[in-house]
């Protein structure tokens, strides 16, 4: 059976203190709702066994514009709740997209952690059920609507709001989530009969388990793994507890995979990272986009990587940054460096404490150890980059590449003003501003000759 998938996400979040609108704060570096999208997308890409998804139905109100900019990427149906007048109300604008045919899976958008994993099993459990709920147990459901069973215990009969329910049914542990399945003839007639006779004078879509039940339908439930799949967000305290469950899980599954973390409380990944074995990671290390980490590789104190790949047995100190880049094997970068977007070092690559680097490729062995920056460049296998060259690859208007020889050697404090070549074996002499090629094998000095002047003073400052 298909789905038609509805997201919940009209919600202003006020509580949240923020212009942004709720779903759009980040758990792990993508937006809650995103993460929920991307969750869905998972089950229709499945390998093994994908679930069709038919439609993702995105319900909005606050920060239409917003939503739409951040979400652009998504192929979804928008559907707009003007004024918010509760779940059923939310699920009521997105009906003209329900197929009745299908299925219809209702999520919220701000319980950014739930799993395609939890998903499936509530996709089985519809298998054998008119209506699938996921439900939890928690230890304190102040708030919570409460879920209602019949006297065997198999088949739930109600959701009772924790504002409309008794003194006895407040005893109730077990919770809805808000996640349920439905088939999508059943769910559209139901919305039809949605009252607002209640405390809060909304349409709740929970009135819907009562009307099943009364038609004598099975509403049957699963469970996640852990509660916190399904708790939701509703202001910063409770996102930063989600963050952190997160970054606790991607611990876990690092260190399963084979890497060594000084503090798995202090360590971020915001996106998807790779670790080969033996892989040590350093205290406060930030991982964004895709990044992968080879065997044997070493990531210092305070480190973002973004977007790149490390090889085997590469040491990246303390404080660096690497963006869009390429580490071969064994290479030593920082500490204090900086890879920009378009850099590779091949193996055994050095680049030291503060130098920066930007679309250039370090050969073999090739060394920069400090105080350099190299921009648009080609540098050779084992040359040696002195402390203090720059690469003078713009000149306002154009970029220019910089090629610089196998075995050469730049002297410290040295200009290379772009376009230019410095031959295989060549050598720069210290402080020199270079602008024509240079031939193999050649010294270059381009520098003022050393003056000295006889009897100078010093100005001295006027006495008044």
């Amino acid at each position: 059976m298909a789905l038609s998938v509805v997201i919940l996400a009209a919600g202003k979040g006020t509580r949240m203190q923020s212009s942004l609108p709720k779903v759009l704060h980040p758990i792990g570096g993508v937006p809650m709702v995103q993460r929920i999208i991307n969750t869905v997308n998972k089950l229709g890409s499945d390998p093994i066994k994908p679930i069709k998804i038919d439609s993702i139905n995105l319900v909005y109100g606050h920060g239409a514009d917003l939503l739409k900019t951040a979400l652009s990427d998504n192929t979804l149906n928008w559907c707009l709740q003007a004024e918010q007048l509760g779940t059923g109300h939310a699920v009521q604008q997105a009906a003209e997209f329900i197929n009745p045919q299908d299925d219809v899976l209702v999520l919220v958008g701000d319980a950014p952690l739930i799993k395609a994993e939890t998903l499936r099993k509530l996709y089985a459990v519809k298998a054998n059920a008119d209506v699938a709920l996921l439900t939890v147990d928690l230890a304190d459901p102040t708030g919570m609507g409460r879920i209602i069973r019949d006297a065997s215990g198999d088949n739930i009969t109600a959701i009772v709001e924790h504002k409309d329910a008794t003194d006895a049914q407040r005893e109730i542990a077990e919770i809805n989530t808000g996640v349920m399945i439905l088939n999508g003839a059943d769910l559209l007639g139901w919305l039809d009969g949605l009252e607002n006779n209640n405390a809060q004078g909304e349409f709740y879509l929970t009135d819907v388990i009562a009307m099943a039940a009364a038609q004598g339908k099975s509403i049957h439930s699963a469970q996640p793994e852990s509660a916190v799949e399904v708790e939701g967000v509703n202001n910063r305290v409770h996102l930063a507890k989600l963050e952190r469950a997160l970054q606790l899980e991607n611990a876990q599954q690092a260190m399963l995979a084979g890497a060594t973390l000084a503090d798995p409380a202090r360590f971020d990944v915001r996106g998807d990272l790779t670790v080969g074995n033996d892989v040590f990671i350093d205290v406060n290390s930030v991982f964004e986009g895709t990044v992968t980490l080879g065997n044997n590789v070493r990531i210092g104190q305070n480190c973002l990587l973004q977007n790149c790949t490390v090889a085997d047995d590469t040491v990246i100190e303390a404080n660096s940054i690497i963006q869009e880049a390429q580490v071969g094997e064994a290479c030593q970068v920082g500490p204090y460096a900086r890879l920009r977007p378009g850099s590779v070092l091949s193996k055994k690559a050095k680049v030291g404490n503060f130098v920066e680097m930007k679309k250039t490729t370090l050969g073999e062995g090739a060394k920069a150890n400090h105080l350099t920056y190299l921009g648009d460049a080609i540098v050779g296998a084992n040359a040696n980059i002195g402390a203090g060259t720059i690469t003078c690859n713009y000149d306002g208007v154009n970029k220019s590449q910089t090629i610089i020889g196998a075995n050469a050697f730049i002297g410290s404090n040295s200009s290379l003003v772009a376009p230019v070549t410095i031959g295989d074996t060549a050598t720069i002499g210290a402080g020199s501003v270079v602008t024509k090629d240079v031939e193999d094998n050649a010294l270059a000095i381009a520098r003022a000759k050393q003056r000295h002047l006889t009897g100078w003073e010093r100005p001295a400052k006027k006495m008044t």
